[in-house]
């Protein structure tokens, strides 16, 4: 078992850097798209962090470093998921499909239930799908670099025929 943890620990480090890689392509990607669509920059993920970190914050001010280390320690958290993942055998484009659904989760578990951000539901069409396409960008390339690190050495013939 202590093997087992081992490669698991290394797997996370392998994907926080898989994560970090995805936020940077996505980064890019929101950057490229904003200037093309002339979007402002979204604030949400500087409040929730500044209220989870227990800071004041309001709508009016702007936090571009607290926004930015939301988006990377997000990024970093869910790559090591995804490394997890990736070593135990849930890879692919059924892990990168499930692995965006996990992000855009993450993300508005977090905004709603600080009151920082509204619900998707609430969005404008074009707003929501934008977010999917970025967050989709992040899952991608964070899954193509993770499955390139991490091999699948820790699949499991466990429970194969119990679903």
């Amino acid at each position: 078992m202590a093997a087992r943890l081992r490669a698991i620990g290394r797997a996370a480090l392998y994907g926080v850097a898989a994560g970090l890689v995805g936020t940077a392509a996505m980064t890019a990607g929101e950057l490229v798209e904003q200037r093309m669509t002339g979007r402002q920059d979204s604030h949400i993920p500087a409040r929730t962090l500044r209220i989870l970190a227990g800071r004041p914050t309001s709508d009016s001010d702007d936090y571009p470093v607290w926004n930015h280390a939301m988006h990377w320690l997000t990024g970093a958290a869910l790559g090591a998921l995804r490394g997890v993942w990736s070593v135990t055998g849930i890879r692919g484009p059924s892990a990168t499909t499930a692995h965006a659904v996990v992000r855009l989760a993450f993300d508005q578990t977090l905004e709603n239930a600080t009151g920082a951000g509204a619900a998707p539901s609430l969005w404008p069409a074009g707003e929501k799908a934008i977010d999917y396409l970025h967050k989709g960008v992040f899952a991608v390339v964070t899954g193509l670099a993770s499955d390139a690190m991490n091999r699948p050495v820790l699949v499991s013939q466990a429970g194969a025929r119990s679903h």
